[in-house]
């Protein structure tokens, strides 16, 4: 069964003093229940899309693999939302750093930021990478122009994952989590090397999202709305740039402003 990003259905519509039926496309909500070892780990709420890579970059972000090769097998079952990953290694998921848990496409709320996990597996970056202003917006203006399923519903997130002059990959998702472990999975699927890229990101820089960012192991964060007063002292602890707001032709720089340069 091939799950849709997004569905059509009827609705009724206000709008110039008249209600009437029309076609609204509705972004698409699925649950899958990953299993390790045939242990229950998580279940993700989730847009079916890229189940590998949201997988892959999620057990990596918890700090359960660290490669690709940690894996043995992966089998993806859409009809039951279920996912089955054994690794060669023995994991217990019920040890102290993971709990088995519930993780929503809710965006209200911070992610386990303060599991140990998260303090053992985020980097702090050693990117020399630098951008120039120019180059900021153009990889946000890059990333929305293709953010199809965004325009259509309104109620996803996008992620990509760009060089500083373009956008190599971009991940659509209605939880910002998982955009972001898409982006991961496909760099550990294809060894990308990450040190010298970007993630460009559509939603707040929160706590969540600069962890995820500093596990992944990027340097340069940007995105199109605000940063939190938590995530800019992350930013800060773990050497990375963070930008917001870039809307037009201006931005913010919050933390570790030495990699946004002037052109010469």
């Amino acid at each position: 069964m091939i799950q849709e990003m997004s569905l059509t259905k009827k609705i009724v519509k206000y709008q110039d003093g008249k209600l009437q039926t029309v076609d609204d496309d509705i972004v698409t909500e699925f649950p899958l229940t990953i299993f390790v070892n045939n242990e229950e780990f998580a279940t993700m709420v989730c847009t079916p899309t890229h189940f590998d890579e949201m997988v892959i970059g999620f057990l990596a972000s918890e700090g359960v693999i660290r490669f690709r090769d940690d894996i043995k097998s992966i089998n993806i079952d859409e009809s039951k939302g279920y996912a089955h990953i054994e690794l060669y290694a023995n994991v217990t998921t019920s040890q102290q750093y993971y709990s088995k848990r519930f993780i929503g496409s809710c965006c209200g709320k911070s992610r386990q930021f303060y599991f140990h996990n998260d303090a053992r597996t985020a980097k702090t970056s050693t990117s020399t990478t630098t951008l120039t202003p120019d180059q900021c917006i153009s990889l946000m203006k890059d990333m929305q122009n293709i953010s199809i399923v965004f325009q259509e519903t309104g109620g996803v997130h996008n992620a990509a994952l760009c060089s500083p002059d373009e956008m190599l990959v971009s991940r659509t998702d209605i939880g910002r989590h998982n955009a972001l472990d898409k982006l991961y999975g496909y760099s550990l699927l294809n060894r990308v090397p990450v040190r010298d890229k970007v993630i460009v990101f559509s939603g707040r820089i929160s706590s969540e999202v600069l962890v995820k960012a500093a596990k992944i192991g990027v340097g340069i964060v940007l995105s199109k709305s605000a940063p939190t007063d938590l995530a800019i002292k992350l930013a800060e602890d773990l050497n990375i740039t963070a930008v917001g707001f870039i809307r037009g032709g201006t931005f913010n720089v919050y933390s570790h402003p030495h990699r946004i340069v002037l052109p010469e």
